[in-house]
């Protein structure tokens, strides 16, 4: 398969050891590029190749730790497709999104970077949890992988506390190494959203923390069988997807798949709903009408917020979860129905049954394998591809390029206790999209107040000071500063020297930052003008 890149693989090799820094090399270094080349050349499976360089690299280097991370070109997320010193747990942490952390930010500027002591660096984010920093001294040497000039994903690689001069030796031999890997980590790229671990992530689904690791193995326990399953998580955390996912992934996907809030009904029509009725039953029954037992049978029943339901709706619901009967509302004859119950509740049942409120025989029947979504808050490395995903997602559905997320922005929805959950960052992005206007960067004036000066998730909310920092001060500066020329070009209706007036600017110097941030003072008149 990687044949046809021979000749390029080998020059690479000839301009590192014939170069510059050929007495930079020594000859453990020399044999692993010539190693390198063998493998990658020869090994036909992309994902074997890059693991067999990890380890060929663990054998030539001081290399305690090592990862190749890659783009997702469908969902521009950022992960580990092959490791050196990691378990597949640790590995599956790995994940990051454009300009997050040390690797988000390589693969974002095509630039390497060497961090000499990472207990130091608060960019280093230690996402793979695989590092004691409290106890290891630890250097880390992220480069790009680079193929006719776009990054494809990131080389890194963990080693013992070195001084600078050795430190640049090895990000040099690192960026010849990623060279090498280009066209395999590009092949490898191409195919890696068809290869997921769970094809649940086809569904819908995005996030792979280990609480949401837990939640996949359960639906593909569950899905190939009939079984009762109770979704039991706090509003927005994506309880109807999982009831899909199950539903999709089991015996009856081809069959009908039929929702329904049991909150969202008086008591008089939820029966309604369920049964159905015969006409004359109440008034306005001008017509026999199906329930949503009848609906869905041969398929699934999905019954949202079923701790809502009254005393009596639960008695006559126990009955069909039995015997598998139902009688239409104002009728005498007996239906047999063969459906899967899926019931979801953000309430606490087994507490509302030692309270009276929720019949405990009904609670024992829907309770046959509980299922447990855990609350945005609780799953950080997932806030930020969530937040992409959907920015991704209303950006396209608006006719818009691409766009995304600032530093100040990322901090901010990490630090957010996110009580609506999945469902609040859902709309927070697409509000943010709305708000872009021909912007492509999101920044905090386009995200809601509830957001601004918080500080630090906990279960209930915002505590602390300890917040997330996302970029060097210059950075974060730069992108305050163009936050507020951007604000005094809306106010101004994109007249130049009002905006420039309101910031105590010359129009020159306003015309050299517009400059220097890609800014056009007319794209924002024209705004105002069809507003």
């Amino acid at each position: 398969m990687h044949k046809m890149h021979t000749d390029g693989i080998h020059n690479t090799v000839a301009l590192a050891v014939h170069g510059e820094e050929t007495d930079a090399f020594r000859e453990d270094q020399l044999r692993l590029l010539y190693e390198l080349a063998n493998v990658v050349n020869t090994t036909i499976d992309e994902a074997q190749a890059l693991n067999a360089a990890l380890q060929l690299m663990a054998k030539h280097l001081h290399m305690m730790r090592g990862a190749i991370t890659l783009v997702s070109p469908d969902s521009g997320e950022i992960r580990i497709e092959a490791a050196y010193g990691l378990t597949p747990v640790e590995a599956r942490r790995g994940r990051y999104v454009r300009g997050e952390g040390i690797t988000g930010r390589v693969i974002e500027t095509g630039r390497p970077m060497c961090i000499s002591d990472v207990s130091e660096e608060p960019l280093f984010l230690n996402r793979t949890r695989s590092r004691d920093l409290g106890k290891e001294t630890v250097s880390f040497i992220c480069v790009p992988i680079l193929l006719n000039g776009q990054v494809v994903g990131a080389l890194s690689v963990d080693r013992l506390l070195a001084d600078e001069d050795t430190l640049a030796n090895e990000m040099r031999l690192l960026t010849v190494i990623s060279t090498l890997l280009g066209h395999v980590a590009l092949e490898t790229q191409v195919h890696m959203d068809a290869v997921q671990p769970h094809p649940l992530r086809l569904r819908g689904f995005v996030g792979n923390c280990e609480a949401m690791q837990v939640v996949y193995e359960q639906i593909v326990q569950v899905a190939p069988s009939n079984t009762t399953v109770l979704l039991q998580g706090e509003s927005g955390t994506g309880k109807e997807l999982v009831a899909r996912a199950i539903h999709a992934a089991g015996p009856r996907a081809s069959k009908p798949f039929i929702p329904l809030n049991c909150a969202a009904l008086p008591e008089n029509l939820i029966e309604s709903e369920l049964f159905g009725h015969e006409r004359g039953a109440f008034t306005g029954a001008s017509a026999m009408r199906k329930g949503c037992f009848e609906l869905a049978d041969g398929g699934t029943l999905f019954l949202d917020e079923v701790g809502e339901l009254s005393p009596l709706i639960q008695a006559k619901l126990l009955r069909v979860l039995q015997e598998r009967v139902f009688v239409r509302l104002g009728g005498m004859e007996t239906h047999c129905v063969d459906v899967r119950i899926i019931t979801a509740t953000n309430r606490d049942l087994e507490e509302m049954v030692q309270q009276g409120n929720f019949r405990r025989d009904l609670y024992y029947r829907l309770n046959v394998f509980p299922i447990v979504l855990p609350p945005l808050r609780s799953r950080t490395d997932d806030i930020l591809p969530l937040a992409n995903h959907f920015l991704k997602k209303f950006a396209q559905a608006n006719g818009r390029g691409e766009a995304r997320l600032s530093l100040a922005v990322m901090g901010m929805l990490q630090r957010y206790a996110w009580p609506g959950n999945v469902r609040e960052l859902e709309n927070v992005m697409e509000r943010a999209v709305l708000m872009l206007g021909r912007e492509t960067l999101v920044l905090p004036q386009h995200l809601p107040r509830t957001l601004h000066n918080c500080q630090i998730r906990d279960g209930k909310g915002c505590l602390s000071s300890r917040g997330v920092v996302l970029g060097t001060l210059q950075e974060q500066l730069e992108e305050l500063e163009r936050a507020i020329i951007v604000e005094a070009l809306e106010c101004s209706g994109g007249q130049l020297g009002r905006a420039a007036q309101s910031l105590g600017l010359t129009e020159r110097v306003m015309g050299l930052r517009l400059r220097k941030y890609e800014l056009n003072y007319k794209m924002f008149r024209a705004r105002r003008t069809k507003a």
